[in-house]
């Protein structure tokens, strides 16, 4: 399980096939007035594909990113990318950073210089840590599993990862979305090696049968919000979560299709307040778009729609609780209902909870500052 250094190196000739195809585009029509109503707006994937095939130089982003250090490690028979920035000072704390869906480990490029370095960045050495950024298995460069795999299975090498093939005795992990999932399960199962959990997401299900405690009414409004908002927004998870390799044909082999598919998801979980380049820049958009398609990834990344219905992954049994110490900061995650803090504790032992005034899904890509400050913030509260 020794890491070995990995370097970022698309072939020419996959490049020269992508603008190919892209200069090849053929769009479908559009509803009158549809706009983003009814998905992905035209106009706007005209221009963002138009940008993609004519301005965009991947080799340009590619250099910025093999200035960090990449690895690749096999455990249990799965390869795993990861970034691992060495801290500043004598006693950086280790620190697992893991992204979800449609995500990358491009999401935490921004906050892995301060938070490695924060005398660098404003702040005091004493609040390094030891960075690692991992790509969950059949996202990006960690290669695709045989199967899909869930959520507790990928905590068991992720925690393999961090004590076995990197050394670490005891460290702390954040994360949001799938990887906040990921990240639950690490509390669950290795509570005494986790210092401390920070999270955007509260995923999991709390045990609602008997012997549960009746929710609050601040409780059964968040309930009844949540399910009023997965009534408009999951269509794409029914999908990915049942059919997901029938999904997979279109968006490996077209990558306006898949741009189509994956944008609007950006537009919708981001605080974009519907201009989706108040978060994001094209260019952003589309080296995440290019990290996809280069790594042909899409449907080994959409099977965690899958694992995770099949395990059941979200749901406690009685009893059951998450004994680390939680963060969880609220950047209206997917624009969801304010999370009521009695809801978090039933599952999680909270030690801070931040109403975050900006940000969305994507919070290290879309606030790095407030993102940073929160996590040292709690770093150093632990």
């Amino acid at each position: 399980m020794d890491p070995k250094p990995f370097r970022i190196a698309i072939a020419d000739t996959e490049i020269a096939d992508l603008r190919r195809r892209l200069g090849r585009a053929r769009f479908p029509g559009e509803a009158a007035g549809g706009g983003w109503q009814l998905g992905t707006d035209l106009a706007y994937l005209q221009k963002l594909i138009g940008h993609w095939h004519e301005s965009y130089d991947w080799r340009r982003h590619e250099a910025r990113l093999n200035r960090l250090p990449h690895y690749k490690a096999t455990i249990d028979g799965q390869e795993i990318h990861f970034i691992h920035q060495p801290g500043s000072g004598p006693a950086p704390r280790p620190l697992l950073l893991t992204h979800g869906w449609p995500s990358s480990f491009l999401e935490f490029i921004d906050v892995i210089e301060p938070l490695a370095h924060p005398e660098r960045n404003g702040g005091a050495a004493g609040d390094a840590f030891d960075v690692v950024v991992a790509s969950l298995p059949g996202f990006g460069f960690s290669a695709a599993p045989p199967k899909p795999i869930d959520p507790r299975r990928i905590a068991g090498l992720w925690h393999k990862l961090m004590t076995e093939v990197l050394g670490y005795r005891h460290y702390l992990a954040q994360a949001g979305d799938w990887g906040s999932l990921v990240t639950s399960w690490l509390g669950l199962d290795y509570p005494g090696d986790l210092i401390g959990m920070h999270l955007t997401m509260l995923p999991l299900k709390p045990w609602r049968g008997k012997g549960a405690p009746p929710l609050s009414a601040e409780e059964t409004a968040f309930v009844d919000g949540m399910r009023q908002w997965w009534v408009e927004q999951i269509g794409y998870q029914s999908i990915q979560s049942t059919k997901p390799q029938t999904l997979a044909f279109g968006l490996s082999d077209s990558p306006v299709g898949l741009a189509g598919w994956l944008v609007e998801k950006f537009r919708t979980l981001a605080d974009t307040q519907g201009n989706l380049e108040r978060r994001f820049s094209k260019d952003q958009l589309c080296t995440m778009l290019s990290l996809y398609w280069f790594t042909n990834c899409i449907n080994s990344a959409n099977w965690m729609y899958w694992a995770g219905r099949e395990a059941k992954s979200a749901n406690l049994g009685p009893g059951q609780r998450v004994r680390v110490p939680t963060a969880y900061a609220d950047y209206r995650v997917d624009q969801t209902p304010r999370t009521p803090r009695a809801w978090g504790e039933r599952m999680y032992d909270i030690v801070r909870w931040q109403v975050m005034a900006q940000g969305g899904h994507f919070a290290a890509q879309e606030e790095p500052e407030a993102f940073v400050a929160d996590l040292r913030a709690f770093s150093r509260q632990l």
